[in-house]
């Protein structure tokens, strides 16, 4: 638990909206962050807000890839984008399981409000499926559909903001 005054973070989905989507990614090879997005999380970073990855990983609970698999993918990607990011949360569950912390459900960004001491209400979720927009609206935070990933075939879900990419979604996030 952090001590001070809460500060403002930055939600952001992994697979489709940090890095290239590939289908239940479990190959570290096989994993490509987006141009720009490790800068622009330095300048949010900078400004004093928390980067806080949350992602669903259901080919652990469908069994398509292991625990330690994910983690190999999760540090390719943070070693591309640098030291950027705060934490990281992930949710395991089989979509048929009921959880809590399965998005859409808000607990990893619950648990990464109390554990880093963030304001919700000054926060955004960045992703690119209707879960992760329903996520961030069920914490109370706002939200940014990004079209990268799975972002231009999702459905009108009714977000606070689109954007082309997470770069673009991270400028609009520290603008507002």
């Amino acid at each position: 638990m952090t001590h001070g005054p809460l500060k403002p973070a930055l939600f952001i989905d992994r697979d489709g909206t940090l890095m290239v989507e590939v289908d239940h990614c479990h190959d570290p090879a096989r994993v490509s962050a987006y141009p720009g997005a490790a800068e622009e999380l330095a300048r949010a970073r900078a400004l004093g807000w928390a980067n806080i990855i949350v992602t669903n990983q259901s080919g652990i609970g469908r069994g398509y890839f292991t625990v330690e698999q994910f983690h190999a993918v999760q540090e390719e990607l943070l070693r591309q984008l640098g030291d950027v990011i705060d934490a990281s949360y992930m949710a395991p569950d089989h979509p048929d399981i009921p959880s809590s912390r399965r998005k859409p459900a808000p607990g990893m960004l619950h648990e990464a409000a109390g554990e880093h001491g963030i304001d919700l209400t000054r926060s955004f979720m960045i992703g690119d499926k209707a879960i992760d927009i329903e996520c961030g609206r069920n914490a109370g935070v706002r939200t940014i559909l990004v079209e990268t990933g799975y972002g231009k075939k999702t459905a009108e879900c009714s977000p606070d903001h689109r954007a082309p990419t997470v770069t673009e979604a991270i400028r609009i996030a520290l603008a507002s």
